[in-house]
């Protein structure tokens, strides 16, 4: 870590320089105006001008790229903030199969067009600002497409419907747009301190922890996918239960509901309270997969696999909501409230 000294240049001001080459790579120049943003824990930022201004763009060289590997690629570029991101290859024009994954790739990111294509470049431009959306506000969106899914896998069980379980696959896609969007606004934040405020945090410290949340939520969005995908499969898309199994398996997928939108409210309000709440509330459904199982009519193997697969998807969105929880219980206990005074 590099120290510097700070001086006296008047009775009540105080200075301290700022490194050459720090200042050369960011063309900070004698008269420049930077930006200061205090912090937590008594810390300062300095931004350049530039991070306010700058429009970052990116150019991915097709040549040695298959489709799947250029599809992620832009997919990464557009994670890590850039507004501008051009395909382009050096020898030739580009292939069909490129051209293809750039589209397929527009399809799955919010905000991204094409706006300019020849054969040797394709430019695709970025239309989401930070200040658009806020964190809290897509997790909470991102919880409520996980539990729609959910809700319509379960329903799909239990009336032996396809066309529920295909409408929850359907949103798989919009809740895969909301994760990368989430990550696309924790990369910027954390690169320009600046935007904190506009996705709606008061500091950097808590996108480490919404990283984390978003991932799990997307997670439990798989989970959701995963019972609608067994419908799907099963014979007739039913499983051969009984409707007291179901009724049990719909009441326990309430709990698993409520414990889900009750930690991401615990992440959103930062109250530890809620966390004490989700970890009495996990306890007493921690039991329930077993309990079903055990109390199951006799069923073929292949039948009770598919009721129990069902099972571990409910049981594991209520572990990621614990996860959530824990999160929310660190973010919590970094303010001072009730239960904590930080001296």
């Amino acid at each position: 870590m590099e120290t510097r000294k700070v001086q006296r240049l008047g009775p009540s001001t105080l200075a301290m320089t700022l490194p050459a080459e720090w200042a050369r790579e960011h063309g900070v120049n004698k008269g420049d105006e930077v930006s200061i943003r205090l912090g937590g824990k008594g810390t300062l930022t300095v931004l350049p001008k530039s991070a306010d201004t700058e429009e970052s763009e990116a150019i991915i060289k097709a040549d040695n790229l298959d489709a799947g590997a250029l599809e992620r690629a832009i997919v990464a570029q557009y994670v890590l903030g850039r507004r501008v991101i051009h395909v382009r290859k050096e020898s030739g024009a580009l292939e069909s199969e490129h051209i293809n994954a750039v589209y397929q790739a527009e399809t799955q990111l919010m905000g991204l067009g094409v706006i300019e294509e020849t054969p040797e470049d394709i430019s695709i431009r970025c239309s989401v600002d930070p200040e658009d959306f806020t964190l809290n506000n897509l997790l909470e969106r991102l919880e409520n497409t996980g539990s729609t899914m959910r809700g319509e896998a379960i329903k799909a069980i239990a009336h032996s419907n396809p066309d529920l379980a295909q409408r929850a696959l359907n949103r798989e896609r919009q809740a895969n747009k909301i994760f990368v969007l989430l990550l696309r606004l924790i990369f910027t934040a954390y690169q320009n301190p600046n935007l904190c405020r506009a996705v709606g945090l008061e500091s950097s410290f808590p996108l480490i922890g919404y990283r984390s949340v978003a991932k799990n939520l997307e997670l439990t969005a798989d989970n959701a996918e995963d019972i609608a995908d067994i419908v799907l499969e099963a014979e007739g898309n039913s499983l051969d239960v009984d409707d007291s199994t179901i009724r049990r398996i719909r009441d326990f997928t309430d709990q698993v509901d409520e414990i889900t939108a009750l930690a991401v409210r615990a992440v959103v309000e930062r109250d530890y309270d809620l966390t004490v709440e989700c970890r009495y509330r996990f306890k007493a459904i921690s039991d329930k997969e077993d309990e079903l199982l055990n109390d199951l009519p006799e069923l073929s193997n292949n039948e009770l696999l598919q009721v129990r697969e069902v099972l571990v998807s409910l049981q594991q969105t209520a572990q990621y909501a614990m996860r959530n929880a824990e999160i929310a219980a660190n973010l919590a206990l970094n303010e001072e409230s009730e239960h904590v005074e930080i001296i």
